[in-house]
C-alpha cells in the first residue's frame, strides 16, 4: 500500500475505485466497506483508494475538542495496509479544507485529482461545507460527471451493530472484551518503554513503563488489564496497570507491564500491547505486602484465565 501525506501527491496511473472517512479503529464496519472496496476495484480492473484525514475533522471544527481515538495515525494506517488497499491518502483537515463545496469537491478531487470510476460509501455519509451534501446529492453528481455511487446499506452497516464510539464507550467502562468484540481484533497501546521508579523490582514484579507519546489516543479506564505482546518474535502474556500509583501517592497516569516468564532490559523499545480482559479496579494499599499479595493473587487469576 502506497501512503500520500496529501491528495495533491496522488497522481493516478489508472482509473479508482475510492471510499473516504475517519475510520477510527478499523472496526468491523470499516472492514465491511474496505473488503468491498479492493473486491469492486480488482473485479473492474481498477485500484483501491482510501481518503482519510488528520487531525480528526472534530479536532479542528468542535475546539477545544475532548474526542479521543482508537488509533493513532500510524496505527491506523498499519491496520489499513493489511486489508489489501492499493493506496491510502491522509490529507491534513483544516478550516479551509472544511469550506470546500460539495460540487467543486466532487469535481476537482474526486473526479480530476482521483479519476474515479467507483465511489463506495455508507449511507448516512454527509460532505461538504458544513456538511449539507448527501448521499442522494452525490449519485446526481455521478451521473452528471460519469462515475458509479454504491451505497452501503442501513441494513448492512446494523447487522454488524458497530460503531467508533461504541468502541470508546465500552474501553471508557473497562469492558475491553466487547471492544475487541467490535473491533475484530485485539484493542492495543504501543509507545516505547521508559524508565520508571522501579518499585515493582523490589517486591518480585518487574514492569516496563509504556510511554504514549500522542496525547490523543485513548487510554482505557484505569485498573489492573491481562495484555499480550511481541518481544523478538516471542508472544508473552502480561500484566498490566494503567493508574495513579495512588499507593505510592502518585499524582500522574501511567501505564506499567509486568511481563510473565520475561527476563530481559526493554527501556527504550518500542512495544505493542494488546488487551485481552480487564480483571480489576486500581487500588490504594495499606503497605507493600499487601500490593504483593494482591499482584500475586492477579497473576495466578491471569493465569487460569489463560490456560483454563
Amino acid at each position: 500500500m502506497k501512503i500520500y501525506q496529501s491528495l495533491y501527491d496522488f497522481i493516478p496511473s489508472k482509473k479508482t475505485v475510492m471510499t473516504l472517512g475517519t475510520f477510527d479503529g478499523v472496526h468491523k464496519g470499516h472492514q465491511k466497506i474496505i473488503s468491498e472496496l479492493v473486491e469492486n476495484a480488482r473485479k473492474i480492473g481498477c485500484e483501491s483508494l482510501i481518503l482519510t484525514f488528520f487531525p480528526h475533522p472534530r479536532m479542528i471544527l468542535q475546539e477545544p475538542s475532548e474526542i479521543k481515538l482508537l488509533n493513532t495515525i500510524k496505527e491506523k494506517s498499519e491496520l489499513l495496509s493489511k486489508l489489501g488497499v492499493d493506496h491510502l491518502i491522509i490529507h491534513p483537515f483544516d478550516h479551509s479544507f472544511s469550506r470546500l463545496g460539495a460540487e467543486e469537491f466532487v469535481s476537482d478531487i474526486l473526479v480530476k485529482q482521483f479519476a474515479i470510476e467507483k465511489i463506495i460509501i455508507g449511507h448516512d455519509h454527509r460532505f461538504g461545507r458544513n456538511r449539507t451534501a448527501n448521499i442522494y446529492d452525490l449519485v446526481e453528481y455521478g451521473e452528471e460527471f460519469g462515475f458509479e455511487v454504491q451505497q452501503i446499506s442501513a441494513l448492512e452497516i446494523d447487522s454488524i451493530s458497530v460503531s467508533s464510539t461504541k468502541i470508546r464507550t465500552a474501553l471508557q467502562e473497562g469492558n475491553v472484551e466487547k471492544a475487541n468484540e467490535y473491533l475484530g481484533y485485539p484493542y492495543f497501546l504501543s509507545g516505547k518503554i521508559i524508565k520508571g521508579k522501579s518499585i515493582g523490582r523490589t517486591i518480585g514484579f518487574p514492569t516496563a513503563n509504556l510511554h504514549i507519546e500522542e496525547s490523543y489516543k485513548l487510554i482505557p479506564k484505569n485498573g489492573v488489564y491481562v495484555v499480550q505482546t511481541k518481544v523478538n518474535d516471542d508472544n508473552i502474556y502480561g500484566m498490566m496497570n494503567i493508574g495513579l500509583n495512588p499507593t505510592f501517592e502518585g499524582s500522574t497516569q501511567s501505564i506499567e507491564i509486568h511481563l510473565l516468564n520475561f527476563e530481559g532490559d526493554l527501556y527504550y523499545q518500542h512495544l505493542k500491547i494488546e488487551l485481552l480482559k480487564r480483571i480489576r479496579d486500581e487500588v490504594k494499599f495499606d503497605s507493600m505486602e499487601a500490593l504483593q499479595k494482591q499482584l500475586l493473587s492477579d497473576k495466578n487469576q491471569i493465569l487460569r484465565y489463560l490456560y483454563q
